[in-house]
This record gives structure tokens, C-alpha cells and sequence, in this order.
């Protein structure tokens, strides 16, 4: 069951206070709840594959193998892990108990939060919907999910599956667009997930903070791709493309934003990715059904004044066609792009590409450590001290070396942002923590109680106290005790 466009704060309020009913009962906290959740969405996502394809077409003219590989397959990874492993997840954890507690047995209980509120984005509206989603109900918590309406065939499909394949009394849809946001963020929750751009990250924090509510905030950033010489200069091309344009055309919070190499190294470069992408996309990849579209008119102007500001003028060097009427604009490569230039200065998230050219190879960790810490990284070296000078230095939500964005694909991974680029992480069991209360729990029987705890205060107990805190043996603090 979806909440209708257009409900208001009453309406919000009242969907927050029957969730939470609904969570008091405990019916969301036992594992038979969990698993029966995780297979309705797993079979959401296997009987309705081509729905599902269809909406992301539609949405964003999304081509058919990546909304297979990089949206519907990752869902049902997702669902299928934890279910494989929902009970190993929940099983308390024992804990070594401290001297001061002996005799005593200690263990951490994961409990779920209570009611979260998920804010989904639209560049993977399918993925990054249901994937947070999978975390929650895995760890046992009701579940407001909000699509984005950026993205409304996804929505609206999402909206009207979840329901019939989901307890309704416990994972809700509210569609939407700002007013509805709002209305949500008026509401406590037990926790808040949020996937977009940190200015309104800001804001969610913001209306967090009124509650003391924790927030996951998957933000983005300035992901940099840094190129030394002396690599597979093919593979690394095909690698870089399929990470930018091969990502929902640079539509994606892990696309490469820019490229750092050498300046007697940039021209090999450029020429290894013109021939790769005229392979992948033809002559004319404004044509290319390989090739997403960008989402909307405001997206798309906002991406011609990245590529139309005077500073940036005569820097491209390959692509740089568009087409406005079909919201299409061919992979760009740009090279020299002045550091003050607004390019360089925002997310591009889109299909330009920017090459900066430095003296020598390490001057690209100043370059990249004077802007704010990135979602990703990514470097292609065969050195394997630079390699450790990279992951030394640089700050980042996520790395990987010689490739690009795969780490995503990874579920032992914990995936999240730092700084700038977001807070907390969840993929695989990480979601399951992300959602969950870690409780600390010490159980005593009535044996051993010693008196040193109680007053009156001695010296002679402070001379005990001192022993336990300065390590003493167990034999010498067990005699000290009777």
C-alpha cells in the first residue's frame, strides 16, 4: 500500500504512529518476519524483471544490460545473502567480560532500531531503493521507503508492487516530490537513509538533529581517476569508459568525476580513450542505445553551462555533441580544464570528462587532497609503492586500483562515503549493522560478590583497586577479594 501524492504532515504523522504500532508488536523482530520480507522482495524482483526494466527505460532511457547487471541482479544478490545468512547475522555475539565483572558472561545482541525512513535517489532509483530496504528488514525494522520522483515510472512501479508482495502494516511507499519529503522529515524515526546530493543531505541532517535521529547519508563528490604511465593503457581505457559512461552516462555517485595524469603522458591517453569509445558507442553516440540519457531539462542544462563557461572554452577535445530535444549529450572528454572553472569545482555527474595534466605523478594527491574527500578513487599504476602511497594518503569513501567502481559489486565491502561525500556505510551484513543497535549485555549470577565495591571505602579495598587496574594476576586479586 502507497500513500498518495500530496499527503501532508497529518498525514505523515499518522503513517509514522501506525508503523510504530506495528513495530511494538514485535511481529518485525522475529527471524520467520525477516525472511518471509526478504523472499517477497526477492520474487518481486524475479517475477517482475521486465517491469522493472521497462520503468528504468523510461526513466532514464537506461539500457537494458545495465539495468540488468548494475540494478535488478544487485537487488536480488542483496536478498539472497541475507537470507543466507540472516541467522548467523542475528546471533548474539559473546564478548570476553572484564575482571572487575568476574565471574560474568557478556555478549552484544543486535536489536533493530525501530521505524527508518529511507530517501531514495534517481540515478539507480531501483538499486538504491531496495537495497537499504533489504538492510532494514533484515535487522528487523519497519520501513518507510520514499522513491525519488525524479524518477516517477520507477516510483510509481515501486509503489504499486510493494504491497502485494510485502506486509503492508510494516514497509510502506510514500511517493512524492518536496512537499512529501518534508512531511517525512517532520516525523521521528528510529533512523534516516538518505541517498543524493549534499546540499540536501544538509537539510535531512538538519531536521535529524530535532530528533537525535542518526542519519546514513550517501552523498557523492569529486571522484578522481589517477593514470600513471607504463600501465595496459587498453585495458585501463575500457576500464575508465565503462566506469563513466558505462554507469548511467556519468549518472552515478562512483563515476569517474576526473582524470589526473602526466603532461607527457595525457596525449597516450587521450588517444587510447578516443579509440575505445568510438568502439563501444560508434561515431555517433548521440545514437547509441548504449548510452543512458540525462534525466531531465534542468540536469541537462545544468551540464551545458558546465561545458558552455567561457573558461572551458576550447578545452574539449573529443565528443561534446548534444542533442536537447532527446536530453543527450555524447561522452566528452576535456583536457586542461582550468582548477576555478565551475567543472572542476562541483560534481559533474554526467558524461564530462575532465583531464588534468601534472608535472609528475604524485602531484596528484595535493590536487586531489585540496577538495573535499570523494565517494571513490581509483588508480591504474603497476607501481606498488605509489599504490601504497595512494591508499596512505588519500581520503576517500572507497578505493580501487586498476579498475573503477567495482568495489560496489563487492558484498564483503562495506560501501559509504567520508566527509563531504556521506556518513555510515551498509552492502552485505554492513546493511544489516547499519540498521541495527549493537546492545551490550553482561549476565552475573549471585556468587563471587565482593565486598570491595561497597562502602565503607578502605585502604585496603583501594589497594585492591589498584592491582585490578594495574593488571595484577588473577590468583593475587581472587585472594585480595575474600
Amino acid at each position: 500500500m502507497a500513500a498518495k501524492v500530496g499527503f501532508d504532515g497529518e498525514a505523515a504523522a499518522a503513517l509514522a504512529k501506525e508503523l510504530r504500532a506495528s513495530f511494538a508488536s514485535s511481529k518485525t523482530r522475529s527471524y520467520e518476519w525477516r525472511v518471509s520480507q526478504l523472499n517477497g522482495l526477492l520474487k518481486l524482483t524475479t517475477d517482475h524483471e521486465a517491469e522493472i526494466v521497462d520503468a528504468l527505460n523510461s526513466d532514464l532511457s537506461k539500457p537494458e544490460f545495465e539495468s540488468l547487471i548494475y540494478e535488478i541482479c544487485m537487488v536480488k544478490s542483496s536478498c539472497k545473502l541475507a537470507i543466507k545468512q540472516l541467522k548467523s547475522w542475528m546471533k548474539p555475539k559473546k564478548a570476553k567480560p572484564s575482571m572487575t565483572t568476574f565471574p560474568s558472561s557478556a555478549k552484544i545482541v543486535s536489536e533493530p532500531l525501530g521505524v527508518v525512513l529511507v530517501i531514495s535517489a534517481w540515478n539507480y532509483p531501483f538499486l538504491l531503493s531496495l537495497d537499504p530496504v533489504v538492510g532494514a528488514i533484515a535487522a528487523g525494522n519497519a520501513v518507510v521507503l520514499k522513491p525519488s520522483e525524479l524518477a516517477p515510472a520507477t516510483s510509481s512501479l515501486l509503489a504499486k508492487l510493494l504491497g502485494k508482495y510485502m506486509d503492508s502494516s510494516s514497509v510502506r511507499v510514500v511517493e512524492g516530490a518536496v512537499a512529501e519529503t518534508s512531511a517525512l522529515l517532520e516525523q521521528k524515526w528510529d533512523k534516516i537513509c538518505y541517498t543524493g546530493n549534499a546540499r540536501v543531505g544538509r537539510i535531512v541532517m538538519a531536521s535529524a538533529a530535532k530528533h537525535l535521529t542518526p542519519v546514513l547519508l550517501e552523498l557523492g563528490g569529486k571522484s578522481p581517476v589517477v593514470v600513471d604511465s607504463g600501465i595496459n593503457l587498453q585495458v585501463a581505457s575500457r576500464r575508465i569508459i565503462v566506469g563513466k559512461w558505462g554507469c548511467n552516462n556519468g549518472q552515478a555517485c562512483i563515476s569517474p568525476d576526473y582524470i589526473i595524469t602526466t603532461k607527457d603522458f595525457a596525449s597516450k591517453l587521450v588517444d587510447a580513450m578516443k579509440s575505445e569509445l568510438d568502439s563501444f558507442y560508434g561515431k555517433n553516440p548521440l545514437q547509441s542505445k548504449d548510452l543512458s540519457r540525462i534525466v531531465n531539462y534542468n540536469h541537462y542544462a545544468r551540464l551545458t553551462n558546465l561545458l558552455d563557461e567561457d573558461k572551458v572554452s576550447g578545452k574539449v577535445i573529443h565528443g561534446g555533441e548534444r542533442d536537447t530535444s532527446n536530453l543527450r549529450i555524447a561522452p566528452t572528454i576535456l583536457l586542461d580544464v582550468p582548477q576555478d572553472s565551475l567543472m572542476m569545482q562541483e560534481e559533474i555527474f554526467g558524461p564530462l570528462l575532465p583531464i588534468i595534466a601534472v608535472d609528475k605523478i604524485e602531484d596528484s594527491f595535493d590536487l586531489i587532497n585540496s577538495g573535499t574527500k570523494p565517494l571513490a578513487a581509483y588508480l591504474f599504476t603497476n607501481s606498488q609503492k605509489l599504490k601504497d602511497q595512494f591508499v596512505r594518503n588519500i581520503s576517500a569513501g572507497g578505493m580501487v586500483i586498476n579498475d573503477t567502481t567495482i568495489h560496489l559489486a563487492v558484498p564483503s565491502l562495506p560501501f559509504g562515503g567520508v566527509g563531504e561525500s556521506g556518513m555510515g556505510a551498509y552492502h552485505g551484513k554492513f546493511s544489516f549493522e547499519a540498521f541495527s543497535h549493537k546492545k551490550a549485555v553482561v549476565c552475573r549470577g549471585f556468587l563471587g560478590d565482593a565486598s570491595l565495591r561497597y562502602p565503607p571505602y578502605t585502604e585496603g579495598k583501594l589497594s585492591v583497586l589498584k592491582a585490578l587496574v594495574g593488571g595484577d594476576s588473577i590468583v593475587d586479586i581472587i585472594r585480595s577479594l575474600f
